[in-house]
């Protein structure tokens, strides 16, 4: 073309001049269609832009004859809002934007005839004006959408499941489409807190938390509609945006909800339950339902002790101990209103917090119990039994009601009945024993080692004896070294007069006490040296201490005070 007749066509004609810079840049000929440079494009698109739906994105527009900028979503602070294929876009920008994924990045060219044409716009676009948008897709949604939910991980066991009205308490992590966060529970380190069904939360989470298993991980996509709609929410959450939750389900309750108590071990025998009034000794594993631990007795080695039924622990406990055998295992899941309600307890207990125990129950008994005895054995001839006084040896294993082994005989014990020398419930039990016999004995605390319990032995612990009477030897009295079976002689100084010199020195009255002994006249107190009892008997008569009794010193039995000496006859 004569370089005159160029000029002149450039002077004369607006759309040629558009025609030919176009052609001189392009080097091709003009833009006949939209021109898309897809140049980063996410590697997941779980979706793509169709007709009718609705997209939010940024751009920048500039002319594609000089790069020079003419709009920007990006200067106005405020991501672009639009339906595609209804013709609410430029017809340019309603095909280039179809099938883009959220978080992709194109540019589109558009020619004039598929923007603004040969008239341009507000004095913005000029006529003829090619166009180039780069654009950034951030949400995408359909009037039609639905929330949508995608299971992560699921615990194996499910016994139940949300719906409406339940309490829930669950953490997440609150993102855009385009995956930028707007909110965290974990950041706050606690849970969110909320009625299901009830209007507390926006629809689509109310819709997505339904049928929830606690430990159940899943991801919620809430299309704006059914979320902050056209306001958004502050300043985090813009207008039309879909929301995306990843939520795990903590914890779960209806108030409505009463005690839920799951037996997992009874022993074979169980002939006592606890009751309104019994003192327990149990340990326990508390968690909460997603399985976090708050505490155990495990842990202290010391069990939990505690009155049934007199409001010593929270409802729920109170009322999960009745029934319950020695040796039984449970597992008790309490609702927050049977425990610490919506205040919780301090940074350990979150408000409204259903609690969880695994507990074994070690022992328990009532302030009133006696000793319990069992026999297991009795021979067939049984002429004499212990009582007080009575020197006796005894075999025993003691443990507690679980089976712990405190103390085990490896030979027999000596010990002397009614001397407190003993528990009082091992007395009980070791009473109206024959040799040879066998016995079970439970002894409660208050039989036992009470409340401050001893070296080995808990607090308020019930004990388990097996007791074996091995040896029995009768006594006397406390207080006293020897008694008659029967009256004595009468009158007394003859008898012990044994050569009738009229005078008893050491040795005679000696020989005369091992006859009545031998005889079964009179008893000697067991356990004693013998020979050492006679010495302080025969002291206690001779009062002169001349080495001799006569039957002056001897004091007859009219005579002796109603309390005599342990030495007297």
């Amino acid at each position: 073309t004569p370089p005159n007749f160029r000029r002149r066509v450039l002077q004369t004609s607006p759309f040629l001049l558009v025609f030919y810079v176009t052609s001189v840049i392009c080097n091709s000929g003009p833009i006949a269609d939209v021109v898309i440079d897809r140049y980063d494009i996410p590697r997941v698109c779980p979706r793509e832009v169709e007709t009718e739906d609705f997209i939010r994105y940024h751009f920048n527009g500039s002319f594609h004859v000089d790069g020079k900028k003419f709009d920007s979503s990006h200067d106005r602070g405020k991501a672009f809002i639009s339906q595609v294929g209804l013709g609410r876009l430029i017809t340019g920008m309603d095909r280039g934007l179809l099938g883009m994924c959220v978080n992709e990045r194109r540019r589109i060219t558009v020619p004039p005839h598929l923007a603004y044409g040969s008239i341009g716009t507000g004095g913005i676009i000029p006529p003829d004006a090619v166009l180039v948008y780069d654009v950034l897709l951030l949400d995408i949604w359909h009037p039609d959408d639905k929330v949508q939910i995608r299971t992560l991980s699921k615990p194996e066991s499910c016994n139940r499941t949300t719906v409406a009205s339940d309490f829930i308490r669950y953490h997440y992590n609150g993102t855009l489409l385009s995956g930028q966060a707007f909110d965290s529970s974990y950041s706050r380190n606690s849970t969110y807190d909320t009625y299901l069904g009830q209007g507390d939360l926006i629809k689509g989470m109310d819709e997505g938390l339904l049928g929830m298993c606690v430990g159940e991980r899943r991801v919620i996509i809430v299309p704006p509609f059914l979320a902050y709609g056209e306001s958004g929410h502050g300043t985090k959450v813009p207008p039309q945006a879909t929301l995306v939750f990843e939520v795990l389900l903590a914890d779960v309750f209806n108030p409505k909800d009463d005690l839920i108590v799951h037996v997992k071990e009874v022993p074979e025998t169980c002939t006592r339950r606890t009751a309104t009034g019994d003192y327990i000794r149990y340990h326990y594993n508390g968690t909460f339902q997603d399985g976090t631990a708050f505490d155990s007795s495990y842990q202290r080695n010391s069990t939990y002790n505690t009155y049934i039924g007199m409001g010593y622990v929270i409802q729920g406990m109170d009322k999960a101990l009745h029934g319950l055998c020695m040796g039984e295992k449970r597992r008790i899941i309490i609702p927050p209103h049977m425990a610490y309600g919506e205040n919780g307890v301090g940074k350990i207990i979150p408000g409204s917090a259903v609690l969880v125990f695994d507990i074994h129950v070690i022992d328990f008994h009532n302030p009133k119990d006696p000793v319990e005895i069992k026999i297991t054995h009795k021979p067939q001839q049984c002429d004499l039994t212990s009582e007080a006084d009575d020197l006796i040896q005894y075999r025993y294993n003691c443990s507690l009601m679980d089976g712990t082994l405190l103390d085990q005989y490896d030979s027999p014990s000596t010990t002397t009945l009614g001397t407190n020398s003993v528990i009082l419930g091992l007395e009980e039990g070791l009473s109206g024993m024959c040799v040879g016999e066998r016995r079970e004995v439970i002894i409660p605390p208050h039989w036992a080692h009470g409340e401050n319990g001893a070296a080995g032995v808990p607090k308020s612990a019930v004990l388990f004896f097996e007791l074996e009477l091995v040896d029995l030897q009768k006594g006397v009295p406390q207080g006293y070294m020897f008694v008659w079976l029967g009256d004595g002689p009468d009158p007394l100084f003859p008898a012990m007069d044994l050569n009738g010199d009229k005078k008893v020195p050491l040795e005679e009255f000696s020989d005369f006490i091992m006859l009545q002994v031998k005889e079964g006249k009179g008893r000697l107190r067991p356990g004693v040296d013998t020979d050492s009892i006679i010495k302080d008997m025969f002291n206690n008569q001779d009062v002169n201490k001349d080495g001799k009794i006569v039957e002056e010193e001897l004091k007859p039995a009219s005579e002796e005070p109603q309390q005599a000496s342990k030495d007297e006859l």
